[in-house]
């Protein structure tokens, strides 16, 4: 099992979620990110959506986190990612800060 690894995100946030400075609702955070994962699944690019789209600061790098290890991330983004092969997207992941489409990178 890896003890490191590389993943991009998009990060949808709403009014009261972590650190957030969203306006959204969480209703409209969820559906927002659910018709990005469409996109996705349709083979639209992951780092465009990101650069279009996340509410995270890694959104100018297309979302790239760079590398992490375990204990680095909230736990439900974590146990996401390291599910994750190399090259594979999850679905949506809530966690405290809302919520996430990974995109694991190595």
């Amino acid at each position: 099992m890896a003890d490191q690894i590389n993943a991009s995100h998009i990060l949808l946030m709403y009014a009261g979620s972590e650190r957030s400075s969203a306006t959204r609702s969480k209703e409209e955070a969820e559906s927002q990110i659910a018709g990005i994962e469409q996109q996705l699944q349709g083979g639209a690019d992951f780092a465009a959506l990101a650069r279009e789209h996340s509410d995270c600061g890694s959104a100018q790098a297309g979302g790239d986190l760079g590398g992490f290890g375990r204990g680095q991330m909230v736990k439900g983004f974590e146990d996401a990612a390291f599910a994750l092969n190399v090259g594979e997207t999850s679905g949506v992941v809530e966690t405290p800060f809302g919520f996430h489409i990974i995109h694991r990178t190595g």
